[in-house]
């Protein structure tokens, strides 16, 4: 907008009164001040519409990114649906043998099934052995560097391993009551 300080604003008051006059000057003053606001309506209303349109072109670009998105998701559901029927029709026919008495069919099958099962199993039981020992040396109390400096257990073991290790071996031939 125009930069009017008050030095400016008086020597145009002063102009203006020379001009117009005395009688008139209020009234002039007035239509000058309500035109002025008129014209701060209108552009913050030209403003504000600008906004609301470019918002509106955001807002559909995001449906169309939405859109695009869940037409996707939808496509990768229904192929995967489509496999999990196959494979089910698969895992039925394979019943069907199986209880007419085709066992040759299942046997690899299962024997392959029991396989992957055992060494998931078998890795699951690692996984939360590993996890176990390293929670017990996070939330060890004494820091590594005290135990090293003083002589400290350097691993921690837990509550069984201890008890195993300390536990006094009994030979075959000895008995406890005898």
């Amino acid at each position: 907008m125009i930069d009017l300080g008050l030095s400016k604003i008086a020597i145009i008051g002063v102009v203006a009164l020379i001009v117009i006059g005395p009688e008139k000057l209020p009234r002039v003053a007035r239509m000058a001040g309500t035109l002025y606001g008129r014209a701060q309506r209108y552009l913050n209303q030209v403003k504000s519409e600008v906004s609301r349109e470019i918002e509106m072109e955001e807002l559909k670009s995001l449906q169309k990114e939405v859109q695009d998105a869940a037409h996707s998701v939808k496509q990768s559901v229904e192929k995967s649906m489509h496999g999990v029927e196959n494979s089910i029709s698969g895992n039925l026919a394979e019943v069907e043998n199986a209880w007419r008495g085709d066992a040759s069919a299942y046997d690899g099958h299962h024997d392959a099934h029991e396989a992957m099962l055992r060494a998931t199993n078998e890795d699951l039981a690692r996984k939360a052995r590993e996890f176990r020992r390293k929670k017990l040396v996070r939330n060890s109390a004494i820091p590594g560097w005290y135990k090293q400096r003083h002589g400290g257990k350097l691993h921690v073991q837990s509550a069984a391993a201890r008890v195993a290790r300390f536990r006094p071996r009994t030979s075959s031939s000895s008995s406890f009551y005898s």
